[in-house]
């Protein structure tokens, strides 16, 4: 099975910008602010609650040939000037605010550093009305986030449904099996377990996807990626994330 390429190894060398591979530890859990972005027992932090250390920014699709192993085919240099520009567009579009994760809804998709396989990741995000996003594993789309309203005009896609599905999966998985959303305003949790190509989510302690294959989005005809990175995504309207954690499976 091909993999995608390591991106803290083959994409943050020589790019002299400390904070894309500084590792990230430290700060947070729920509704305690001083607790908020501390991992619990097992887990390490993603995100630090104070910048964006170990973080990049990505977008495989938009690369020529759409996909993580065509980033890794790219010439060092044209590799190196594709991630210096990302990251100027990170800095646009990604702050940190009182320990929170804060997109506008524009922009690059932050991506981890780090490549990960078997996972479990825990996570929490507050949207608004007409946002859409979604969580990437090992590079590829997607666990959706919906606004699940009526108005916010996505029902043709089965956004009422609710969020936590895997949305570009062709067959099973792709709907969630309950609507667990949270109104508007408040923070949603969600858990997630990927282990080779299955994955599990739970969205506010409700199981929306029971143990599904998830599909390549990337090369329709082969395996999901051993390994990758962990993608935000972002579109529409401003999204929110805490207490982003993640424990690796053996």
């Amino acid at each position: 099975m091909n993999t995608p390429l390591s991106l803290k190894k083959s994409l943050c060398s020589g790019l002299g910008l400390m904070l894309l591979c500084v590792s990230t530890l430290t700060a947070g859990e729920k509704q305690d602010p001083k607790k908020q972005n501390v991992p619990p027992e097992g887990f390490v932090a993603l995100f630090n609650g104070k910048d964006l250390s170990g973080w990049i920014g990505m977008n495989f699709h938009k690369v020529k040939g759409k996909s993580p192993l065509a980033v890794e085919k790219l010439p060092a240099a044209e590799r190196e000037e594709l991630l210096k520009k990302n990251w100027e567009d990170v800095l646009k579009h990604w702050t940190v605010e009182k320990g929170e994760l804060v997109n506008d809804g524009h922009g690059v998709y932050l991506t981890t550093a780090e490549d990960y396989g078997d996972f479990e990741l825990l996570l929490d995000y507050k949207t608004v009305a007409k946002a859409d996003s979604g969580i990437y594993l090992r590079g590829v789309p997607q666990v959706q986030i919906w606004d699940t309203t009526k108005e916010g005009g996505k029902w043709d896609r089965k956004a009422n449904l609710g969020s936590g599905g895997l949305y570009n999966n062709k067959g099973e998985g792709k709907y969630p099996l309950v609507h667990a959303d949270k109104p508007f305003g408040e923070w949603n949790h969600l858990r997630i377990i990927m282990k080779g190509e299955k994955v599990t989510v739970y969205l506010n302690d409700k199981l929306v996807v029971d143990n599904k294959k998830m599909d390549n989005y990337y090369e329709k005809d082969t395996p999901i990626y051993a390994t990758g990175p962990i993608q935000l995504q972002t579109h529409g309207g401003e999204i929110r994330f805490r207490n982003v954690f993640l424990k690796q499976l053996k």
